[in-house]
């Protein structure tokens, strides 16, 4: 009993004012690095995305007008089923939780490679389900440029990510950036061109300093030193 105690205290010493943190950005702007290390900072609950056991997702890149329809409807239904789940089950041993994806990705996912009539079907899906889930407190966004994203790309060497076309990523880019203007909640947009979470302390510290603000609802800007 004592020691759960002092795991309690711990944890609670260590949290900040927001329960549910919400990580997003472009493919390979540094999510889920971010995600690991903010969740080990606050001994908080991680939620990261099973992306590699979509089974459609080589075959996306390979051929997109013949599996992108597949493609979102399973990375829909795995990413409700996930924060459904989690989400739901309370955790007495972490205050907060850290997820490396936010669920309003699928639309906008879909939005880029879905036709107009599959997306229109798609989007009365995804407004069925989306209100049944728990909306983020706060909202990271990480902003690289498409270059950057290129370069972190290829360092992690994803096979069926190399032939990712630059206009694809600028798209995508375009799609979010319309999106967290319109946001409701409380967004923090993070410029990570020179960013180095895993080796300069200072981003790091950057960002812990300003998760312990409280917000107003909307943007956000945070400048790493």
């Amino acid at each position: 009993m004592f020691t759960v105690s002092l795991v309690f205290l711990r944890t609670y010493h260590k949290c900040m004012k927001y329960n549910f943190i919400t990580i997003e950005g472009n493919i390979g702007a540094g999510k889920t690095t971010l995600a690991h290390l903010l969740s080990k900072h606050y001994n908080g609950r991680l939620i990261l995305e099973q992306f590699a056991e979509n089974p459609f997702l080589p075959k996306f890149y390979e051929n997109r007008d013949q599996y992108a329809f597949p493609l979102e409807l399973f990375f829909m239904a795995e990413r409700y089923k996930q924060l459904k789940e989690l989400l739901q089950t309370k955790d007495m041993f972490h205050h907060v939780t850290i997820s490396d994806y936010l669920f309003t990705k699928s639309l906008l996912f879909a939005r880029i490679n879905l036709p107009e009539q599959e997306f229109l079907l798609y989007q009365k899906l995804f407004d069925i389900i989306n209100p049944q889930l728990i909306q983020p407190d706060l909202l990271i966004y990480l902003h690289a440029p498409v270059s950057k994203l290129k370069e972190n790309i290829k360092k992690r060497n994803r096979p069926y990510e190399q032939s990712i076309e630059e206009d694809y990523l600028f798209s995508l880019q375009e799609t979010y950036t319309q999106y967290i203007k319109q946001y409701k909640i409380k967004t923090l947009f993070i410029d990570v061109t020179n960013a180095d979470f895993l080796g300069n302390e200072k981003h790091m510290e950057t960002v812990t300093n300003a998760l312990d603000k409280d917000y107003d609802p909307g943007l956000h800007f945070l400048a790493l030193p």
